[in-house]
Order: structure tokens, then C-alpha cells, then sequence
């Protein structure tokens, strides 16, 4: 079984930026394909970026590309999300996501508990 646990969330201007960092437990982490989904009040989850195991190839959503950056760090277990010129509408509760065999979107087999993030105009 798989453990994710994010932190980093928080309020932030408009043009702001913050980092969300997810920390993995109880399997190899480079043996899991990582991703970061987001859901916003009254709409459904959807994803937002992804990277493979190890971490040579990266996917990102339309409106996230150039402002948001995945990264990973195998050595410390640890997934990361650069969110730079932030926008109110990516007010959302972001989520970290594990699979062993899936990259990009898709219904992910592990997942945290999610993040709050809350963009002010």
C-alpha cells in the first residue's frame, strides 16, 4: 500500500507563487508513476500534471503550461509542484496521485489527501 501525504498549500495573491510537495511511503517511489490532480468547488477532479518514475518525461494540463512545474526527487521520496503567476481560478484542492503502471490521465490507484489552495484576486 501506498502512503502520499501533501503539504505546502495556502493563500496567495494573484501572480503569486507556491510549492506543493507530496511525500510517498510504503513502496519503491521510483517505481511509481506520480501526478498532481486538482478539484475546485462544484467541478469534477482533473489532472494537472504528470511525470514518470523517473522522471525524464512530464505531461501538463492546457492552462497550467509554462506558469506550473513537476518535478520528483527519488532519493527523498518526494513529489513537488512549482506553481509560479498564479490565478484565481486555480483556487482548488490539489491532490497528489501514485500508480504503478499509468502516466498522465487516468483514474490513479493511490492518492493523498489533498491540499488547499487558495488563489485572492
Amino acid at each position: 500500500q501506498v502512503q502520499l501525504v501533501e503539504s505546502g498549500g495556502g493563500l496567495v495573491q494573484a501572480g503569486g507563487s507556491l510549492r506543493l510537495s507530496c511525500v510517498a511511503s510504503g513502496r519503491t517511489f521510483s517505481s511509481l508513476h506520480m501526478a498532481w490532480f486538482r478539484q475546485a468547488p462544484e467541478k469534477e477532479r482533473e489532472f494537472v500534471a504528470g511525470i514518470t518514475r523517473s522522471g525524464g518525461n512530464t505531461g501538463y494540463t492546457d492552462s497550467v503550461k509554462g506558469r506550473f512545474t513537476i518535478s520528483r526527487d527519488n532519493a527523498k521520496n518526494r513529489l513537488y509542484l512549482q506553481m509560479n503567476s498564479l490565478k484565481p481560478e486555480d483556487t482548488a484542492v490539489y491532490y497528489c496521485a501514485a500508480d504503478d503502471v499509468l502516466f498522465g490521465r487516468g483514474v490513479y490507484a493511490y492518492w493523498g489527501q489533498g491540499t488547499q489552495v487558495t488563489v485572492s484576486s
